[in-house]
């Protein structure tokens, strides 16, 4: 656990490693994976996957922060991310947002939530102060779902059409929630 960011009873949040075929396979399986895809674009290719694990891999140099590898503590394996970064998406543009994508089969087991938990606490304690920000699709409720869990409120009047998803897709409007410091 020497490289973990956070950890909970069940999940240790990481830093990807680069160039680990076990990595590299989790993470492009949920790009794969049309379930996990649905509200959140078009599957990704190995070359796609791998330029989001470079980015966010870069995020974590730059930033001290990204959307972690997060590994289930029972049997090591990567079930998706979870994390915070400060915003490139210009609605919220240097805003802390939070975020996460699990593997369908993680889905429905409160990973989501508990790994969101852990990053609010990581970054009310690296970064005191700041509100925190999430995003999602406006169809993806179970992400607006966690959003609520976590104590977030829908942030009204900052709906936006998110700028990397194409003019008409059923994905491109998407909702703010906030988290208050």
């Amino acid at each position: 656990m020497a490289d973990a960011i956070a950890t909970t009873a069940r999940l240790i949040l990481r830093n990807w490693r680069l160039g680990d075929p076990a990595d590299f396979a989790a993470m492009h399986a949920m790009g794969c994976d049309p379930k996990v895809m649905a509200t959140l674009g078009p599957l990704m290719t190995r070359e796609q996957t791998a330029a989001l694990m470079e980015r966010l891999d870069q995020r974590a140099q730059e930033q001290g922060r990204t959307f972690w590898a997060a590994e289930r503590k029972a049997d090591g394996q990567v079930i998706g991310f979870i994390g915070g970064i400060r915003s490139a998406v210009p609605a919220i543009e240097g805003m802390l947002e939070i975020g996460w994508r699990l593997a369908w089969d993680a889905w429905g087991h409160g990973y989501a939530t508990e790994g969101a938990r852990a990053t609010i606490a990581h970054l009310q304690r690296t970064d005191p102060g700041e509100a925190i920000y999430a995003i999602t699709a406006t169809t993806n409720h179970r992400s607006q779902a966690v959003m609520k869990r976590l104590g977030m409120t829908y942030w009204e009047g900052h709906d936006f059409d998110h700028p990397a998803v194409p003019a008409g897709c059923p994905l491109e409007s998407h909702v703010t929630y906030r988290l208050e410091p």
